[in-house]
């Protein structure tokens, strides 16, 4: 995963050229979140590359700066990972504005949550190790957005994915909700933004579309570990099933995602 390049978009791209920029055609673009949801690993998985968007402002009642974990006896319970979270400039703090409260006790916490819920799984003692740098951070940082980001990272990397990140915060796109996701989707060069569920109830397609990117809906449902994929943390699913098999499970449904592209000519 490659670090980002900066761009300034012109006053008025409608009638510029697409650039040629090696990132990819499929985008996605999502806040980071804390251990995130299956159905936001799966979308990020699908695209071939990320945008971090890190410069909107912070929602406490989003997963920016939470999880939901849930037991791997059955008992559903999902209990809430939470990181205490200061903002600096109140409810107007950006994402990557906010700051951690209190590192020392936030490590702890996602420690001993995560540990609690998942340390009988044959598949805690790699992830431990691994989990190691997001925890490390903690002592590093006390921006809320670097945490995040790289337990994202992390969990991407234990499914094999390939994509590049690049930040919001560096690309110069102005404009409000639809007009500046479409704009950062042109910036990168992307020909398909994926959009899910939420977004497909307020994004305007017309302002891709002057940019000739297919606005193509993201969902993932079924069975299994697909049953919670809206509510619960994916660490719950590569608990439950191992890296190996999440990463097919990501693919087979990257497959079928991007086989309803009319792009792709299927």
């Amino acid at each position: 995963m490659t670090p980002t390049r900066l761009f300034s978009a012109p006053d008025s791209t409608a009638g510029s050229l697409r650039p040629d920029l090696p990132y990819g055609e499929v985008c996605a673009i999502h806040q980071p979140n804390l251990f995130p949801r299956l159905v936001t690993l799966a979308k990020l998985f699908t695209a071939d590359y990320w945008i971090v968007l890190d410069d909107v402002q912070f929602a406490r009642r989003d997963y920016q700066h939470r999880a939901r974990l849930a037991s791997l006896d059955g008992s559903w319970q999902p209990q809430w990972l939470s990181i205490s979270t200061h903002l600096p400039y109140g409810r107007s703090t950006s994402i990557r504005g906010a700051r951690l409260a209190d590192p020392t006790r936030c490590r702890r916490r996602v420690a001993q949550l995560l540990a609690d819920h998942y340390r009988h799984s044959a598949y805690w003692p790699p992830f431990k190790r691994r989990l190691e740098s997001v925890l490390t951070a903690f002592e590093s940082t006390d921006r809320l957005a670097d945490v995040t980001e790289l337990s994202t990272r992390l969990l991407l990397e234990e499914v094999g994915w390939r994509g590049q990140i690049l930040h919001s915060s560096d690309l110069l796109a102005p404009g409000e909700r639809s007009q500046r996701l479409a704009d950062l989707a042109w910036l990168t060069g992307a020909t398909t933004y994926l959009c899910g569920t939420g977004g497909m109830r307020y994004l305007d397609p017309a302002a891709f579309r002057v940019h000739s990117i297919e606005v193509l809906p993201f969902q993932a449902r079924g069975s299994g570990i697909w049953a919670s994929a809206r509510e619960v943390s994916a660490v719950y699913a590569l608990m439950l099933v191992g890296s190996g098999a999440l990463g097919r499970e990501l693919e087979a449904l990257r497959g079928r995602v991007l086989e309803d592209d009319p792009r792709s000519g299927a």
